[in-house]
């Protein structure tokens, strides 16, 4: 059966050593977020993904949701009492505004929390997890009234949140959208239509459910011009603001899918259900996408978060499983044969996932924290820098991550053989549930395309160029330092690589927005490898402080991070060059063949 540890100790170094995060004690919130809190808050919720919701992972995937005939739908068994445990524990609320309930915490302890969850059961952390994406635009664009009304008892878990896009004709094409929203007098609207693929949609965890709802307006312009945003609730509230009257929605079934089978993925059916309007008319894309940004940077953490238990259970199998004799001579005489993990091609395997792991979990935790300061600082500089980051990383984040998180899960299944395609090691389960990562909330293909095309012209190309500026001023820092020669010198080639990827594509992408098309995957993990080699960066001078100065305790930890580090620059960012030269292809082969031909 499969295990799961957090990873308590690399978190607490990216957030104390790597971050410094008290360095930004006068960011709101920030000034309770001390060095004991943080710790105490990653041992408590480290106990409820070990010991609550890891057990209940296989549980979820066998026995998956249930659809009755009166369109409701059961969770799997153990799931609502840990639903209301992690709700009572007000883990839903860590990182939201006090006056809602919240508890004002930094995101960036919140992203740690949220991996936890997402490795020990990914299907689960669905649930609260759309919750506080559904909170976090209704604070962003609700009306106050709206606000009091759903975001406590939404950051309580007493009731949850849902976001309702995707509709049997269209998924990325929003503008083809056909639900409609017709107006009453009384000020509501009537919604009619259909939505599928709504994660949580239906389900017995808590008392109301609330719909983020895209619909168009009768007369609204064609197109996402037209598009606007409704919160729809499965119970109607009372005069004392608790639920009613059922609103006129029903869950017309759930999807059968080849993984996270513990959440309740619902066909949603709308026959005039009343709907109330966030924001103004036809802008309702605008509000969506504060959670549609928000479940991208949650789904990039998905990704890491199965990669990292999938880590973990092969790098167990492989000290455990004896099979054969070490090339180099036998390493283990007292047994019968040593263990797999003398080989170096499962070392190759481990090493490549760890050192992808380590990477991404600073590029997580530090986009949070560009997140608290925009939202939190009184800077307006320092906040309009931090958002023009968030826009850039954020299709990063979804699309490398999420890609390369699948990719080691199957990598982590061949350390296993045989018995990794079988369900009794538990690691066939990750590979499933991390293949939805790179589909959801925006197809990684869409990310890419929104990297390239929108991203980095955006407002002169100002993001990419202060990222750059960035990246190479710590480049610079370091250049003469013999000891940081090993990763300044792969860090300083990726960062001309990409340069010089940009650099193409200004020149040939708008002459021909094909060859913008036929770069953009390449160009997006480009761009992963530099973000990912400048956390690794940031972590080796860290650990080396920390050696510098005298912490014993560590040690053993530190020098693994070193180790790690290199193996990242000697063994992944040099990929970077082979996304050039793809990239540098152009469009021209690629888009030669008649399409009856494929």
């Amino acid at each position: 059966m499969p295990t799961y540890r957090p990873p308590i100790e690399d978190g607490l170094f990216l957030l104390n050593d790597v971050l410094q995060i008290q360095k930004f004690n006068n960011l709101p919130g920030f000034e309770d977020a001390t060095p004991d809190m943080i710790a105490a808050i990653a041992e408590e919720a480290g106990k409820i993904a070990q010991d609550v919701l890891q057990p209940l992972n296989a549980v979820g995937d066998l026995e998956g949701c249930t659809w009755h005939a009166d369109h409701t739908v059961t969770a799997p068994k153990g799931f609502k009492e840990a639903y209301d445990l992690y709700s009572q524990s007000g883990w839903g609320a860590l990182p939201f505004p006090e006056e809602y309930g919240g508890q004002g915490l930094p995101l960036a302890i919140n992203v740690a929390v949220q991996e936890y969850i997402a490795s020990a059961n990914m299907a689960f952390s669905m649930y609260p997890g759309l919750t506080s994406g559904a909170a976090a635009a209704l604070i962003e664009h609700a009306s106050e009234e709206q606000k009091q009304a759903y975001v406590p008892k939404m950051l309580s878990g007493e009731w949850s949140g849902t976001m309702n896009l995707t509709e049997p004709h269209c998924g990325t094409d929003l503008g083809m959208m056909r639900t409609k929203a017709v107006a009453q007098d009384d000020g509501t609207f009537k919604i009619s239509g259909q939505k599928i693929w709504i994660s949580a949609g239906e389900h017995d965890l808590s008392d109301n459910i609330i719909h983020l709802v895209l619909a168009r307006i009768e007369g609204a312009p064609d197109g996402v011009d037209g598009i606007s945003l409704f919160i729809a609730p499965k119970f109607l509230l009372d005069g004392d603001g608790n639920p009613d009257q059922r609103n006129g929605m029903t869950c017309g079934s759930l999807e059968h899918k080849m993984g996270i089978n513990g959440n309740a993925t619902c066909v949603m059916n709308y026959e005039e259900a009343t709907g109330y309007l966030v924001g103004q008319p036809n802008r309702g894309l605008k509000a969506m996408f504060v959670m549609m940004n928000e479940a991208r940077l949650a789904v990039g953490v998905q990704g890491l978060a199965q990669s990292e238990v999938a880590y973990q259970n092969a790098a167990d199998w492989a000290r455990d499983r004896l099979q054969g004799r070490s090339i180099s001579g036998t390493k283990y005489p007292d047994q019968k044969a040593d263990p797999i993990i003398v080989h170096p091609d499962i070392r190759r395997i481990l090493m490549t996932i760890r050192a992808f792991n380590e990477g991404a979990r600073a590029l997580a935790f530090w986009t949070s924290l560009k997140a608290d300061i925009s939202h939190r600082s009184d800077d307006e500089q320092e906040r309009q820098d931090a958002l023009d980051f968030m826009g850039l990383i954020t299709p990063v984040i979804k699309g490398v991550i999420t890609d390369k998180g699948f990719d080691n899960t199957v990598m982590a299944q061949q350390v296993f053989g045989g018995t990794g395609y079988t369900t009794e090691q538990g690691v066939e389960q990750f590979v499933r549930d991390a293949r939805i990562a790179m589909i959801y909330e925006g197809a990684n293909g869409i990310q890419a395309l929104d990297l390239v095309g929108r991203k980095l012209p955006s407002k002169g190309g100002r993001a990419v160029q202060a990222y750059f500026k960035e990246v190479g001023k710590f480049c610079s820092a370091h250049k003469d330092d013999q000891e940081m020669a090993d990763y300044i010198a792969p860090l300083s080639k990726s960062l001309s690589d990409l340069q010089a990827a940009t650099m193409w594509l200004v020149q040939n992408g708008m002459s021909n927005p094909d060859n913008a098309g036929a770069a953009s995957t390449d160009y997006m993990h480009l761009f992963g490898l530099v973000a990912l080699g400048h956390m690794w960066g940031l972590m080796v001078v860290a650990a080396k402080e920390k050696l510098a100065g005298g912490d014993e305790g560590s040690k053993q930890f530190l020098e693994n991070k070193l180790l790690t580090g290199k193996f990242f620059m000697e063994r992944l960012i040099p990929e970077s060059a082979t996304h050039l030269a793809r990239i540098q292809t152009g469009c021209d082969t690629m888009m030669a063949m008649d399409a009856e031909a494929f």
